[in-house]
């Protein structure tokens, strides 16, 4: 019988206990003396934002059909079980079988946002593991890296054995068949990770050394293991209809984030927005046969009795096959289950389809055209004008919508005061058009337009990668003109401002960015006490100032630099399919405010056929 890593007395004395018990509905549990490979994968956040994540249900499914290898679920705890596990000695465990993670065989960890960096240092200290992969020895589970994050791994490169770069459906099995074999001949960690480094999107921080010039930029990055490659190439899988997929996701015993069956539609975006990292680096495009959709959407929705689907995508208008698959839920959705459409483009289809699945009286409609004035959206390709997203708001009043959500950044290259203020007059054009559409008599009480802006931060493998940074002072600056000009509009009643903290800001800019010097800073903040950075009541900003003082780090250098064409960047070891030209030129055409053509319209020579399918070759 399954003993808990806690006593009742210590799950009765933290918060949300029901975060570190397991055994949920759909929990995968074998017998831990029948596999080979045990595999601890971990969502360095709390477990209503882990649970939330498809990647990891589709990790935990692919790992789990293996029959010679366990795969179960950690995440951090909460600052109140973090106090506890410390004063009392108790290891980091995973959730299924409550044992140690210290004891698997691999520790895996998916980096979805930067400000999680601490978190991962919180879950290797609490798991007994050493932070530096330098100083793990053969008793140390492999860490493992994944997710987003890591097409810039290097500001924590020092605290992972290796990196998985890429989609996880498509070397896993390869990987884990050597460490199986490793294992079998009692081989050394080193020895697996030399042979790991052949696996395609493998990547082995410590097999690579970094040579700097005199002005802290970096010369050039140089493999000092044989078995280690010059570049790094991500991997992909092209046919995503042959792919492991939960048919049985795990139904969590609370309330979380994202309390819903999540159905992936397609990956990649066509549109070529300057600022997206996800819309490079997931290139090229590719979709889910409806057929298969229908099916995992029905497998899910029955095996888990949850009451709402969300159709998943980077952009969900561009999916071929949209209408159909709405159409198939909504007549075989039964009593009670709901659709969400996220991500859903500013059009007449878009807001018709959603018409079918919203409840027009309870819900909000979300645009996001990003920036306030043609130009600006010009020089970031998001490829709207505005009289579509004026006729996309008239469609949505008219079809009953009366509260929308509109989502801007701030900072972005060539900003002008005026492309600040256009923010606030977008808004109040669009809160305008509703007076102008809706006769008095049909309307649902007053229109509420919500505006919120976050600041820009250049991402690794877009156009913008180049671009500089401010400080926190000139963000909210420039906040504060959106927020006068918003008060000075004539329906400013209808209109509601907010914008992001620019601090936090400033160390996303340093760790997307950032070198394996920035490691330093991030383990320093962490001994200061610095966790759960993203949650606005734990993040202190002055203890990470305090933190690359004292290790000399200067932010400055992350952030308000300016940066040659030529530089050579901490993350261009990796090839991501768009190539470094493809991504200058269109750096070159946003300095020009030009527009480039989404991927179906024109191709743009990215790089990305190279990976031979998708979108690329879909005519």
């Amino acid at each position: 019988m399954r003993k808990l890593a806690l006593t009742d007395e210590q799950l009765l004395s933290i918060e949300k206990p029901a975060r570190y018990l397991g055994n949920e509905v759909n929990a995968v549990v074998k017998d831990k003396d029948s596999v080979d490979i045990r595999f601890a994968i971990c969502f360095p956040d709390v477990y209503e934002i882990g649970m939330s994540h498809l990647g990891i249900q589709i990790l935990y499914e692919m790992f789990n059909r293996r029959q010679d290898t366990w795969c179960e679920r950690v995440y951090s705890p909460w600052n109140d079980l973090d106090k506890l596990m410390r004063e009392e000695h108790i290891p980091l465990f995973a959730l299924e079988s409550q044992d140690p993670v210290k004891n698997f065989d691999f520790l895996g960890i998916t980096i979805q946002y930067e400000m999680c960096y601490t978190n991962i240092l919180q879950v290797l200290d609490l798991a007994g593991i050493p932070l530096s992969a330098a100083d793990r020895t053969e008793e140390d589970p492999i860490v493992i890296g994944g997710g987003p994050c890591v097409y810039n791994p290097e500001p924590i490169a020092e605290f992972f054995d290796l990196f998985y770069i890429g989609e996880g459906e498509t070397s896993y099995d390869e990987l884990l068949d050597i460490y199986k074999e490793c294992k079998k001949q009692g081989k050394s960690r080193r020895a697996f990770l030399e042979a790991a480094a052949g696996v395609p999107g493998i990547y082995v921080p410590g097999f690579y050394e970094i040579k700097y010039n005199e002005d802290g930029t970096i010369d050039e990055m140089v493999a000092i293991n044989d078995h280690a490659p010059a570049t790094v190439r991500k991997v992909i899988a092209l046919d995503l209809d042959h792919v492991p997929y939960p048919d049985k996701p795990i139904v969590p015993f609370m309330k979380v984030t994202q309390d819903r069956v999540v159905l992936e539609i397609q990956r990649g975006c066509i549109r070529g927005c300057r600022f997206c990292q996800a819309g490079m680096v997931y290139r090229p495009v590719r979709e889910r046969n409806i057929d298969f959709l229908k099916e995992k959407a029905a497998n899910m929705l029955k095996n888990s009795g949850q009451e709402e689907i969300s159709l998943s995508s980077l952009s969900s208008s561009d999916y071929s096959h949209l209408a159909d698959i709405v159409n198939f839920l909504i007549e075989n959705k039964g009593t009670g289950v709901n659709i969400s459409l996220p991500s859903l483009r500013i059009d007449a289809f878009s807001l018709d389809v959603m018409s079918k699945v919203q409840d027009v009286r309870k819900s909000s409609i979300t645009f996001a055209p990003e920036a306030g004035t043609q130009r600006m959206r010009d020089t970031i390709n998001k490829g709207l004008t505005e009289e579509v997203i004026m006729s996309g708001a008239a469609e949505a009043f008219r079809g009953g919508w009366n509260k929308v959500k509109l989502y801007f950044m701030l900072g972005l290259p060539t900003e002008t005061e005026a492309d600040m203020e256009g923010i606030s007059h977008l808004a109040n054009r669009m809160a305008a058009v509703y007076f102008d559409e809706v006769p008095k008599e049909k309307r649902n009480g007053r229109v509420q337009i919500n505006v919120s802006t976050s600041f820009f931060i250049p991402k690794p493998f877009t156009p913008l990668q180049w671009a500089v940074m401010y400080t926190p002072e000139e963000y909210e600056r420039r906040a504060r003109v959106v927020s006068t000009a918003m008060k000075g509009e004539l329906n400013h009643k209808s209109l509601r401002y907010a914008w992001h903290d620019a601090d936090v800001t400033i160390l996303e800019g340093v760790f997307a960015r950032g070198d394996r010097k920035v490691a330093k800073g991030i383990r320093r903040a962490y001994e200061m006490g610095c966790l759960f950075d993203s949650w606005t009541e734990n993040f202190d900003y002055q203890k990470w100032l305090k933190a690359f003082e004292e290790v000399g780090l200067d932010i400055d250098f992350y952030t308000m630099r300016e940066r040659s064409l030529e530089e050579v960047f901490p993350w261009d070891f990796i090839d991501a399919g768009v190539t470094k030209n493809f991504l200058k030129r269109e750096w070159n055409r946003a300095m020009e405010a030009k527009v480039s053509p989404n991927c179906r319209a024109q191709c743009q020579g990215c790089g990305a056929a190279t990976f031979g399918g998708g979108v690329c070759f879909e005519n």
